[in-house]
């Protein structure tokens, strides 16, 4: 069974409901970044920092898996299949796939400030002031905030080298270091982008491009695979 990774950015999501990074219209719009999404901003005010990301996670919430996701999930029964995403929401999990990365976190879990080894599902939407892990220590959103490590980036990056087929799905492939499991595929790997502005992206000459989004483009490439 061929190895089939497939790398997924906020474009997925957006036809479930859910807003891409830095669109016009997008979900960050009205907050400057490093007021929510860094750590400096969670030692300076929290308090926005939960907000923000109780609206987010209320959000993800009420929107569902689209075609998209779910035709990852058939794919299974073909393919020896691994996500790896940048998507904090649950989407690719309550479609049905298994084998998921979460390169950013997960919105829908909470972590110790203390120790980032505590790490707990949430069982509701809101994360307050006051809520604590088992040491004592404030509750943060499980989100790998800009200027922090990505844990996963190693193992994500051993997995794509196995790849047989790359399957590159709603990013600008712009955000570091995520955006390297491109380069680090091996030379006989299949590669496939699928986004609305492929035809846009510099991408090396061997990356087959569906300028699509997620759901269309899903539909093209199975029929491509197939043949």
């Amino acid at each position: 069974m061929k190895k089939l990774v497939v790398f997924t950015g906020a474009g997925i999501s957006a036809e479930s409901g859910l807003n891409t990074f830095r669109d016009k219209d997008g979900l960050w719009e009205g907050y400057k970044v490093e007021d929510v999404a860094t750590l400096h901003a969670w030692k300076v005010n929290p308090a926005l920092v939960l907000e923000f990301y109780n609206v987010r996670r209320k959000q993800c919430s009420a929107a569902k898996p689209n075609s998209a996701h779910k035709a990852l999930v058939e794919m299974e029964s073909c393919y020896d299949l691994q996500i790896i995403t940048q998507n904090v929401d649950d989407l690719h999990e309550r479609a049905g796939s298994k084998n998921i990365i979460h390169l950013h976190g997960e919105i829908m879990k909470a972590q110790s400030s203390l120790n980032p080894k505590f790490v707990y599902t949430m069982k509701k939407n809101e994360l307050l002031i006051g809520d604590t892990c088992e040491l004592g220590s404030q509750l943060r959103p499980f989100i790998v905030w800009f200027g922090e490590a990505v844990p996963l980036m190693e193992k994500a990056e051993r997995i794509a080298q196995e790849a047989d087929i790359l399957i590159v799905i709603g990013t600008s492939l712009q955000v570091y270091p995520a955006a390297n499991l491109l380069h680090v595929v091996n030379s006989q790997c299949k590669v496939y982008v699928i986004d609305p502005k492929a035809d846009q992206m510099n991408l090396p000459a061997r990356v087959r491009r569906i300028n699509a989004s997620a759901t269309v483009g899903m539909d093209i490439l199975k029929k491509k695979l197939s043949e």
